[in-house]
């Protein structure tokens, strides 16, 4: 299970696919070529989402991680 704190290194490592999903939502991935270092909270929060915007993207990405 994905929680907010989670770094965006095992995250990526984990779903693969959350790479295009961050990248949309404007969040530092790897294929941005910006550094990956921190939490999925702390790079959202740094692009401005709210804890309700935070916790959405964390479900989604939940959603994500069981799709086949």
């Amino acid at each position: 299970m994905i929680k907010k704190d989670i770094y965006i290194e095992d995250l990526i490592e984990q779903v693969p696919e959350s790479v295009q999903f961050l990248m949309k939502r404007h969040i530092r991935c790897i294929a941005c070529g910006e550094p990956i270092w921190g939490t999925l909270e702390e790079a959202a929060r740094e692009k401005g989402y709210s804890d309700a915007e935070i916790d959405q993207i964390v479900d989604e990405l939940n959603q994500l991680a069981t799709q086949p």
